[in-house]
């Protein structure tokens, strides 16, 4: 008995992140202007996979494998509309959007492994 519940501790403890709490970060930008959406890292682990995606379909616009060591930046998506525009940061996994403009504005998410962060961003 006492082992179940020790195991059930450790699964309620691995998917804290996976549905804990649904907080989004509200980011205000000029048009025009650049933002960075922080990943709040100082750095990324061997293992690490980081995704950020776009909007309702959760389209992904980048992405960071640490154990490949690729990073790839998908800006001809959605129509192209973050073309040139995406800049990730390979310390810590930031995206900094350059030249913001309205469509740029939306929900991003950010996975990083089955932790998962949420900005919404206003253009200004």
């Amino acid at each position: 008995m006492f082992l179940k519940l020790v195991l059930l501790c450790l699964c309620l403890w691995r998917l804290d992140g996976v549905f804990g709490d649904d907080e989004v970060k509200s980011v205000s930008v000029r048009e025009g202007h650049f933002v960075t959406l922080n990943s709040d890292l100082t750095e990324m682990k061997d293992d690490d996979v980081i995704q950020w995606k776009f909007g309702d379909e959760n389209t992904l616009i980048a992405e960071i494998n640490v154990t490949a060591d690729r990073i790839t930046v998908y800006d001809d998506v959605l129509d192209g509309r973050f073309r040139d525009r995406l800049k990730l940061d390979n310390q810590t996994g930031s995206l900094t959007i350059t030249n913001t403009r309205r469509e740029h504005a939306g929900e991003y998410k950010l996975q990083i492994n089955s932790e998962i962060k949420r900005f919404r961003l206003y253009c200004e």
